[in-house]
C-alpha cells in the first residue's frame, strides 16, 4: 500500500502567503520523510486553501489568476507537488475556472452544485456543465478537467484533489492507494462472507498503522491530523487495479451481475474500520486512472456509474465524454450526482472529461501520467 497524498488544508491570508506556504511546506517534507523511514512511499505532497472567492473576490479576473498563479510558483519553488485553491458556488465564480485552469499546470478546483445548506444550486450547476465544456476545449486535448471537480454534499478537508477545499483550523489528512490491499484479501477467500473478513482484517492491520505514525506527527508538530479519508484510491499499473481486484473473487469481469455488490461490501468495510476518518471514506472509481476500470470501459456507461455510486464514495470520476456533448446533456448528468448525494446523504463529485474531436466509440488521446486512454462510452 502506497500514500497518495500527504494534504495540508490551511486558510490563506494574502499578505502573509510566502511565510504560510513555507511553513507548510516544511511539516510536509518532515512528514513525508518520517511515513518513508516507515517504510512507506509518499507519492504526492499537497496544500488545500478555504474557498478562493473568500480572499480574492474582491479582485479583478485578471488579478484573481495572478494571484493563483504565484500561488502555485510558491509551491513549486518550496517543492509542493499540488495545490487546491478549493471550492465556488456562485456562477461569476465558477465562469473564471477554465482561465485560472489554463493559466496553471498543478493547480486544482471545483464548484459546489448542491449541499445541505442550500440544496440544488441549478445556476452553478450549469455554470459547472459550461465550465466543463470551456476547459475541455481550453486546456490540452481533455485532460484540463483532470484537474476539476462538480462537487455534491462534499465536506471540508478531502485529501484528494480536486475536490478539496479547507474549512476551520489548520489541519492535515493521508490519501491512500490500497487496490493491492483488496487484491490481496479476496485473493484469498472462499467466499463472498470470507472476502469481507479477510478486507475488514487487512485494511484495519494497515490503516491504524498509518493513524499511529499521523498521530505522533500531530503531537511532535503540533497540527491537528484531520484524519484518514479510506477510499482505496486506483492505479494507473494493473497489479493495483481496483477493477481487477474485484475480479479476483471470480465472479466475472468488472461491471458485469455481481460488481454492485462487491463495491457494496467495499464501502461498508471502509467505513467499519476503527480509524480516525475523513473525507469521501468509500471506494473510489475513477475510470480513467484505474487501468483496470479503463479496460473494462465496454461494460460501463454513465447510467451504471450512477448506480455503483449509490453504493461507493465518489460519483462519476474521470469519466470520459464526446467531444460533441451537449452543455445541456452534462447538466443533467451532474443533476442526477446531485440528486443522489442530497437523498443518500453522501459526498459525491462529478470529474467529466469530454475529448474534443473524439465520438462515442472512439479512443481518448491523452498524454498524461495520471490518465488510461480508453473507449469513450455512449451516452443516452
Amino acid at each position: 500500500m502506497q500514500i497518495r497524498a500527504i494534504t495540508v488544508g490551511f486558510n490563506v491570508a494574502i499578505s502573509r502567503i510566502t511565510a504560510g506556504i513555507k511553513k507548510h511546506a516544511r511539516f510536509l517534507a518532515l512528514a513525508k520523510k518520517v511515513f518513508e523511514d516507515y517504510g512507506y512511499e509518499v507519492q504526492t505532497t499537497r496544500v488545500a486553501s478555504q474557498p478562493w472567492p473568500e480572499y480574492l473576490s474582491d479582485f479583478s479576473a485578471r488579478d484573481i489568476i495572478a494571484h493563483v498563479k504565484s500561488l502555485e510558483l510558491l509551491c513549486s519553488e518550496n517543492n509542493i507537488d499540488f495545490l487546491s485553491v478549493g471550492t465556488a458556488y456562485e456562477p461569476s465564480h465558477i465562469q473564471l475556472v477554465a482561465q485560472v485552469l489554463e493559466s496553471t499546470v498543478r493547480v486544482s478546483c471545483s464548484a459546489t452544485i448542491a449541499d445541505k445548506k442550500r440544496g440544488f444550486a441549478y445556476d452553478a450547476t450549469l455554470s459547472a456543465a459550461r465550465a466543463i465544456m470551456k476547459i475541455a476545449k481550453a486546456v490540452g486535448n481533455g485532460e484540463g478537467n483532470f484537474r476539476f471537480a462538480a462537487i455534491a454534499n462534499c465536506p471540508p478537508d478531502i485529501p484528494f484533489f480536486p475536490a478539496s477545499y479547507h474549512r476551520g483550523r489548520n489541519c492535515f489528512m493521508i490519501a491512500l492507494e490500497g487496490g493491492d490491499l483488496i487484491a490481496k484479501a479476496f485473493s484469498a477467500a472462499r467466499d463472498f462472507s470470507s472476502a469481507e473478513k479477510n478486507l475488514a482484517s487487512v485494511m484495519y492491520r494497515e490503516y491504524r498503522k498509518i493513524e499511529k505514525i499521523a498521530k505522533r506527527i500531530e503531537k511532535q508538530e503540533r497540527l491537528f491530523f484531520r484524519g484518514i479519508d479510506v477510499s482505496p484510491a486506483p492505479s494507473t499499473l494493473r497489479k493495483g487495479s481496483i477493477a481487477f481486484a474485484f475480479e479476483r473473487l471470480g465472479w466475472g469481469e468488472f461491471g458485469t451481475p455481481g460488481t454492485l455488490a462487491i463495491a457494496r461490501m467495499i464501502t461498508r468495510v471502509l467505513r467499519s474500520i476503527k480509524v480516525r476518518q475523513c473525507g469521501f471514506s468509500g471506494l473510489m472509481l475513477p475510470v480513467m486512472e484505474d487501468f483496470g476500470l479503463a479496460r473494462r470501459i465496454n461494460n460501463l456507461n454513465i447510467d451504471t456509474l450512477l448506480v455503483y455510486s449509490a453504493v461507493c464514495g465518489t460519483g462519476l470520476d474521470c469519466v470520459p465524454l464526446p467531444g460533441d456533448v451537449r452543455v445541456s446533456k452534462i447538466c443533467n448528468i451532474l443533476y442526477d450526482v446531485a440528486a443522489l448525494a442530497l437523498h443518500l446523504n453522501k459526498p459525491l463529485s462529478a470529474r467529466l472529461l469530454p475529448m474534443p474531436g473524439r465520438r462515442a466509440g472512439s479512443w481518448t488521446n491523452i498524454d498524461s501520467p495520471y490518465l488510461i486512454n480508453c473507449r469513450i462510452p455512449p451516452i443516452k
